[in-house]
């Protein structure tokens, strides 16, 4: 049985400039955490192998004391590390990956095509590779891994969700095809995988969200390899910085807000979309009110004026006389079915007014 870690798009070197300088070196400092973890995390879970798939470093331009930080932290893992470069950190001109010495346990695929490295006492062979440019054509394409170890393992910087992309594109068929046990893949940073044939492919996502197009739970993966299909496990990093939601307010749109989002806030960015119908919230007073209680906060309003739902009732129409009947039927219900009949008034109207209905 083989235990392994599987990382991918840390983006080390990423400048926040969407952020205030407070909030921007806050970001900086939970990036210099999030390798902490990543570290923690290797030996907690006793991996014998680390695969980094990619986009390790947002671009070329890298302060060298955070790639000699990156290095030490890979360094500290004590196990093989290998790294395949990916779109956002090519082997090129001025690549952090040529700026320094790495330590001795880490292997940087360095060439555009995939070569094979076996690691004789974990009875496992390794293929990889690394961008040199921007793009990367479908290394996968015609592939399949021939090896005497019991595992055959892929690293690559690929995309297996758009067909066609310049970003080594990957196909189920191909993965099918490859004859590897397990696949590991990053550049999407949003984790998912599937199974095709016996190879089992995955990607993590990237371990920490930088905006609100990165938003949810962030981590990596802890693999584990032995007989039959490997086991994929996400494992969160705390990380996941980044909040969307939507929170139907009323008068009390600030006790309203909390609510939905816990008590704990200081650590969290969230867009709030303000929804239901009331009178338009004043966006900024509220702001105001809440702001300083999470590290970033960024409202929406998107509620919609009050309507009466019954100013059709009585009406010499269809609509008149289904919500005549429902008034009707308000009178001489009791207090329980009255809340059912009002609910069905307002989803009717809503219906009617072409607008969208969530069930309770």
């Amino acid at each position: 049985m083989i235990k392994l870690l599987h990382m991918a798009d840390l983006h080390l070197g990423s400048r926040f400039r969407a952020f205030s300088p407070r909030q921007a070196a806050t970001m900086e400092a939970r990036q210099e955490t999030m390798l902490r973890r990543l570290v923690e995390l290797c030996h907690r879970e006793e991996c014998q192998l680390v695969l980094v798939a990619g986009d390790v470093f947002e671009g070329s331009t890298i302060d060298r004391d955070l790639i000699r930080l990156t290095a030490n932290c890979f360094g500290q893992m004590g196990v093989p590390v290998f790294i395949a470069p990916g779109n956002h950190d090519p082997l090129g001109l001025n690549s952090p990956y040529d700026q320094i010495v790495w330590p001795e346990n880490v292997h940087i695929f360095r060439r555009p095509q995939l070569e094979a490295v076996v690691l004789d006492d974990l009875d496992l062979c390794l293929w990889g590779a690394g961008y040199t440019a921007m793009d990367c054509p479908p290394l996968l394409e015609g592939f399949r891994g021939q090896s005497n170890q019991t595992y055959r393992l892929g690293l690559l910087h690929g995309d297996a969700v758009m067909t066609g992309s310049p970003y080594c594109s990957i196909t189920r068929e191909q993965v099918a095809a490859s004859n590897l046990h397990y696949l590991a893949l990053g550049h999407i940073h949003r984790g998912s995988g599937f199974v095709a044939g016996q190879t089992a492919c995955a990607w993590p996502g990237c371990p920490m969200g930088r905006g609100f197009h990165e938003c949810g739970t962030k981590g990596a993966l802890v693999v584990t390899l032995s007989d039959g299909t490997p086991e994929v496990r996400f494992v969160d990093l705390g990380l996941g910085l980044f909040r969307e939601l939507s929170v139907a307010v009323g008068e009390d749109a600030a006790g309203d807000i909390l609510r939905a989002v816990g008590e704990d806030t200081s650590d969290l960015a969230c867009r709030v979309i303000l929804t239901g119908q009331r009178e338009p919230v004043d966006t900024d007073a509220l702001w105001e009110q809440l702001g300083g209680r999470f590290f970033l906060l960024e409202l929406r309003d998107e509620t919609a004026p009050p309507v009466d739902v019954w100013a059709s009732a009585g009406e010499d129409t269809l609509e008149g006389l289904y919500f005549g009947l429902l008034q009707k039927a308000m009178e001489e219900a009791g207090a329980e079915e009255q809340q059912t009949l009002t609910l069905a008034a307002k989803l009717s109207r809503r219906l009617l007014d072409g607008q969208e209905v969530k069930l309770p």
